[in-house]
């Protein structure tokens, strides 16, 4: 299906959200809906921003705020209870409901994110034992510099990461989205398949080598130790927090046409476009210990080694910055969604809604908006874009 709404400018938020939730196909007979699909959707995202985190407290939350509610859409039958949620968010197709929110925030947020991070992350109690099913894993794309949720895709566990990658590389890059960006992923996916997508997509790639890769990472560790020092480029930053002071140095090679010829064993890793190798040796002062590391990168892009450090840096922002807000204030890890796809969508309720608190001009945490949001309506329409900050 594909999602073709016209931006404008003066378009709020809001209404951008409304438009394109009036596309997801709603499963039902329509002469038997009492609830419209694009109500049931607000209702989600706005119970969610409002510190709601299962079906029954955002039930009780529209039953609580239904005038709010009714200010942006009709609401003629009140809103669903828990049980009707539950139904209508296990029969929503997943991957247009995904397709959906990309598009969004390409029309909300038009600026394409630099530096782009992709990487996945475990919903732990999303499992069902007694079903055999594993937790969901989804594969998210975050825009670093501005910290948006771009886009994600869900596949069965970590081992399938690799196949959903491209797919979300396919979406993203669709109308230029990923044209001049870095995408920066772990080692997993340092293979040709995923490389040559990104430069399909007229992006960079910048990729973790690690042990899933000996060949490649014992030739980029030999070529670094035989170096000479003129040929290279190295900057040294240091990071203090959380209790450690860390010390990166970070040296980046562009001399590297001895990884692109002809003359390769059978079977080796061939990235397209080679253009620059990194390595970051890290040392980390602990209370109790020091703690030394060195980690090693393939680009194709011709770094220099303040942007390979702005890169790689900016890389674990999807980590301290996504995942650890969706666990901790959002707790996604505690969510027991188990049946048909609940799961899937409301992660990506989550990603509606944590852009959307996050594109608020305010100094409060995200923990402290989302309960202002809570009692205040005037502040949650803020957050959905319809009065000014």
């Amino acid at each position: 299906m594909s999602i073709a709404v016209v931006f404008t400018p003066e378009k709020s938020r809001l209404r951008a959200l409304l438009d394109h939730f009036a596309i997801v196909d709603d499963p039902r007979e329509q002469w038997r809906v009492a609830h419209p699909l694009p109500e049931v959707l607000l209702l989600v995202v706005c119970g969610t921003i409002a510190d709601c985190d299962d079906y029954e407290g955002i039930a009780d939350w529209g039953e609580a705020h239904l005038a709010f509610l009714r200010r942006f859409l009709p609401y003629h039958h009140g809103v669903p209870g828990a049980r009707w949620l539950t139904i209508l968010m296990n029969r929503i197709d997943p991957a247009l409901f995904s397709a959906a929110f990309t598009a969004w925030v390409r029309e909300t947020w038009p600026d394409r994110g630099d530096l782009i991070a992709i990487d996945g992350k475990t919903s732990r109690r999303s499992h069902d034992r007694s079903a055999g099913k594993a937790p969901l894993h989804l594969v998210s794309a975050f825009a670093t510099t501005s910290r948006l949720v771009l886009g994600q895709e869900a596949v069965a566990d970590k081992t399938n990461e690799t196949a959903a990658i491209p797919l979300l590389i396919e979406r993203l890059a669709s109308n230029g989205g990923l044209k001049d960006a870095l995408v920066s992923i772990d080692a997993i996916a340092t293979n040709p398949t995923i490389a040559t997508a990104i430069r399909d997509a007229q992006a960079d790639y910048l990729l973790a080598v690690k042990a899933n890769q000996p060949t490649l990472r014992a030739e980029i560790e030999t070529f670094f130790a035989d170096a000479s020092a003129a040929n290279l480029d190295r900057v040294t930053d240091l990071d203090k927090g959380h209790g450690r002071i860390e010390q990166r140095t970070v040296t980046v090679a562009r001399e590297v046409d001895w990884l692109v010829g002809h003359r390769r064993f059978p079977g080796e890793v061939r990235l397209p476009d080679v253009a620059t190798i990194v390595r970051v040796a890290a040392r980390a002062e602990l209370k109790d210990r020091s703690r030394f590391e060195t980690r090693y990168y393939i680009s194709s892009a011709p770094l220099t080694a303040a942007r390979a450090a702005e890169a790689v840096r900016s890389h674990w922002a999807i980590e301290n910055s996504l995942h650890w807000v969706l666990d901790v204030t959002f707790g996604e890890d505690q969510s027991r969604l188990r049946t048909g796809h609940g799961a899937k969508n409301m992660a990506v309720v989550r990603h509606f809604a944590i852009n959307l608190v996050r594109a608020v001009n305010d100094k409060r945490s995200i923990r402290l908006r989302r309960k202002r949001a809570t009692w205040q309506p005037d502040y949650l329409a803020t957050i959905l874009g319809q009065l000014p900050c």
